[in-house]
């Protein structure tokens, strides 16, 4: 058992903050609710130390909250499965490298019955947004999305989730709605028919426009269409009906966002295919407990991870826990400061690494550095917290 291993009355003696920034390969354009997303990305990361080991990961704990856990126990923080409690994950993934990094395990094999020494996980690159706004020409537009899906390729890549929904607000909406279409078709056919192609409208389009951008592209062989319009357990029925009478196995997933509370339910009830709830934002260990209940259910898993990298790490430790999971949303970047090159994308899929805890490297004098110029630190003097 994980925590028979531990020093249970062993305490947080440190937790630090600094502010990490991570690089994509090209600046990010807009989606259909949203401008320009840019090329750099604040990354929060926290590092923790307990009984002279540390840990480190994405958290956005205020160094108030952090103040009243210096001090606290192994005992304090976990249960006695080696599961963060509730009360704690504000920093829950600092907390799993830790327990990992003082254990000497992946975080993936804290949770699982069995022994599992290597797997790779399927991915799919989410850099192909509206980077075309600019050109007058569709034709110009594929040519344009085509090329970044090839870099895409390049680094290992075969499954891609291309954004939709220009005429929501970018474009007039019937131009929109072409444009949409051909750079599907022509994803499609420099990718071949092999490679799962996904579509995202970010809630742009609405029941008929769906209709219409699924028949249009119905030989695209889409896998599936997310965040279609928002979440209507009307629509969404008629939605299903439609596809299965055009005999279209596409996919409906939804939940990134401000998601409607009764989601779950619905999904359940066959309106959706996969829940997507985001991995930092809605946790690592609620989606272990909600994977067990969507894995009943037999609805599948797909979390969304798009502004931080860190997620990609995260969901590779999630998904051997998960049996209805899908994909590992890749948002690809340098973080400056973090070594992640253990993870290897090759054939659409990610090989992670048997290494302890998240199986990333900190460069430490760089953190650190980073801590004394726009971070913060609180410690544990066995009197007080300063």
């Amino acid at each position: 058992m994980v925590m028979s291993r531990l020093k249970r009355d062993g305490k947080v003696e440190r937790i630090e903050w600094a502010l990490l920034k991570g690089v994509r390969s090209r600046p990010a354009g807009g989606n259909a609710r949203l401008g320009v997303h840019g090329k750099e990305v604040p990354m929060d990361i926290v590092r923790i130390t307990i009984e002279g080991v540390t840990g480190f990961g994405w958290s956005r704990i205020s160094k108030e909250n952090a103040k009243q856990l210096v001090g606290l126990t192994v005992s304090d923080l976990f249960t006695t499965e080696g599961k963060v409690k509730p009360s704690y994950y504000a920093i829950e993934f600092p907390l799993l490298d830790w327990l990992g990094k003082y254990t000497k395990k992946p975080v993936y094999q804290l949770f699982l019955d069995s022994s599992v020494d290597e797997y790779s996980v399927p991915c799919y690159d989410t850099s192909l947004y509206f980077d075309d706004l600019h050109l007058e020409s569709d034709e110009d537009a594929v040519e344009l999305i085509q090329m970044e899906a090839l870099e895409g390729v390049k680094k290992g890549h075969r499954h891609f989730k291309i954004k939709v929904g220009r005429g929501a607000m970018h474009m007039q909406l019937e131009k929109g709605k072409k444009r949409d279409i051909a750079i599907i078709r022509g994803v499609r056919e420099v990718l071949g028919p092999d490679s799962k192609i996904m579509i995202d409208a970010n809630n742009g389009y609405n029941l008929n426009l769906t209709k219409e951008v699924l028949t249009e592209t119905a030989d695209a062989n889409l896998t599936w269409i997310e965040e279609p319009f928002h979440e209507d357990p009307e629509y969404l029925s008629e939605l299903k009906s439609w596809l299965e009478k055009q005999n279209l196995n596409i996919m409906v997933v939804d939940g990134e966002g401000n998601a409607d509370v009764n989601i779950v339910r619905w999904a359940k009830d066959g309106l959706l295919d996969a829940i997507q709830y985001d991995i930092r934002q809605y946790g690592f260990h609620k989606w272990l407990e909600l994977g067990e209940e969507l894995d009943k259910a037999n609805v599948h898993t797909a979390p969304h991870n798009y502004g931080g990298s860190y997620g990609n790490f995260a969901l590779m430790h999630l998904a051997p826990n998960i049996n209805g999971f899908l994909f590992v949303e890749w948002d690809g970047m340098d973080i400056q400061g973090i070594d992640d090159s253990a993870y290897v994308i090759k054939e659409g899929e990610v090989s992670v690494p048997n290494s302890p805890g998240f199986g990333l490297n900190l460069d430490d004098d760089y953190y650190t550095n980073l801590l004394n110029n726009n971070g913060w630190h609180v410690e544990w003097n066995h009197k007080q917290r300063i």
